[in-house]
């Protein structure tokens, strides 16, 4: 039941909404927007080279030319892209460059603003219009600028060209072509781009490219493709110079210098990056950056790469700069010197080694003892007899002089009492 009561209520709330909006334009004395009021324009299409001049007319009358502010919507989309460009004019024209498109579709429209407000009286509708090019046999254009005079751009070949062509390469600046001084060629022979050295860019002015495609069956040029860059946007920097670091109060500070480059050297210009081992990269717009080391005893590896961001937007990063250790001075002193003196002591006992094989020392030392023959044996044992019987008879001999010398001093003694017997009869 709430449901068949709420789609009239809907209904009601709808067209009051309406009817308000209404009668708020007629208060005003401004008419509904969304009525074109017969507001329409004719589209007219010239093509010069690569570019493509799309002008319109509308049916306007002065007094409303001079009573409104008039200002056109463009929006146009290269065929096989999905990207809208949408841009506000003024005036009744727009130069597209078709590049390496081949075709657009594009419409327009006009709006009508009150001149003290800004406010939008009324507007038409859509004028529709498509232009078709003729066949690109290129895509994926890529160049760049690096090490200051370095200048490389490359293409792909598409497989619906015809066999008998050859692209050809040149680039124009500050009213001077240039030449390609040496191609890029696949496997068909076909170039598929251009290395060039040597070369002066001015900044500030655009580098617009010539991309010709030659017929070399009939020997005629056929279609050229153009296409404008700034050179400082495809420049890729070396990496940042003098890059050192320190490690003071258990912090790794590191510093660097920007790298040369074609433009501006500003410091302002930079933007930097930083990779320390096992951490994140860091961006960094100053010269240097300081990080907390809470492990001093590991070894770290800094490096920087660069790239311009704030003077001229480009999104090419160069390389990383050379790793650069980072460590705690007094640990590796310490294992620097256990290394040392661990070495030092496989050198001397590889020495040692070496010098004990020279000279046969280990087999003097582990050489075995031999066992003694039987003669040996026999000979031994009868000279161990005969010792042991000279042995007997010097004991026997030495007891015999001893008996002797006691009985000896017996006798003196015994000689000795009779004397005192007789000396005490005479007293």
């Amino acid at each position: 039941m709430a449901h068949i009561t709420f789609v009239p209520v809907m209904l009601i709330l709808t067209l009051l909404q309406h009817k308000t909006l209404f009668s708020t334009g007629l208060a005003n004395g401004q008419p509904d927007i969304v009525d074109e009021l017969g507001l329409h324009n004719d589209l007219q299409i010239t093509k010069y080279d690569s570019r493509v001049i799309l002008s319109w007319n509308n049916n306007l009358t002065e007094e409303e030319t001079k009573k409104y502010s008039v200002k056109y919507i463009l929006s146009y989309t290269f065929f096989n892209t999905s990207y809208e460009r949408k841009e506000r004019l003024q005036e009744k024209k727009k130069i597209i460059r078709l590049e390496l498109h081949s075709g657009f579709s594009a419409k327009v429209k006009t709006q009508l603003f009150a001149k003290e407000t800004e406010e939008l009286i009324k507007e038409s509708g859509w004028t529709e219009c498509t232009y078709k090019a003729p066949p690109v046999y290129i895509q994926n254009l890529s160049c760049i600028i690096y090490n200051i005079s370095f200048f490389n751009c490359t293409w792909h070949v598409k497989a619906e060209a015809p066999a008998d062509i050859q692209i050809f390469f040149s680039y124009r600046q500050t009213g001077k072509d240039f030449e390609c001084q040496q191609y890029i060629k696949n496997a068909r022979k076909k170039n598929i781009g251009c290395h060039m050295k040597d070369i002066y860019f001015q900044p500030s002015r655009k580098i617009k490219l010539n991309i010709s495609v030659t017929d070399l069956k009939n020997n005629s040029r056929g279609l050229s493709y153009y296409k404008a860059l700034l050179p400082q946007k495809i420049e890729k920097l070396n990496p940042p110079i003098n890059v050192s670091v320190s490690l003071e109060n258990r912090s790794i500070k590191i510093h660097w210098k920007p790298p040369p480059t074609i433009g501006s050297a500003s410091k302002n210009c930079f933007m930097y990056q930083v990779k320390i081992t096992d951490h994140k990269i860091v961006n960094v717009a100053a010269e240097k950056y300081e990080y907390p080391l809470h492990r001093p005893a590991k070894k770290y590896t800094a490096q920087v790469r660069a790239k311009k961001e704030v003077c001229i937007r480009n999104k090419i990063w160069s390389d990383w700069s050379e790793p650069v250790i980072i460590h705690d001075g007094k640990t590796v002193d310490i294992m620097l010197l256990s290394l040392t003196l661990l070495c030092l002591l496989l050198f001397l006992g590889g020495l040692l080694i070496c010098a004990c094989r020279r000279y046969r020392c280990l087999e003097v030392i582990t050489m075995p003892v031999p066992h003694p023959t039987d003669n040996i044996i026999t000979w031994l044992a009868a000279d161990e007899t005969h010792h042991q019987k000279q042995i007997s008879m010097q004991m026997e001999m030495h007891s015999e002089v001893v008996l002797g010398m006691l009985e000896e001093n017996g006798d003196n003694i015994h000689q000795q009492g009779h004397l005192k017997d007789f000396e005490l009869e005479d007293l």
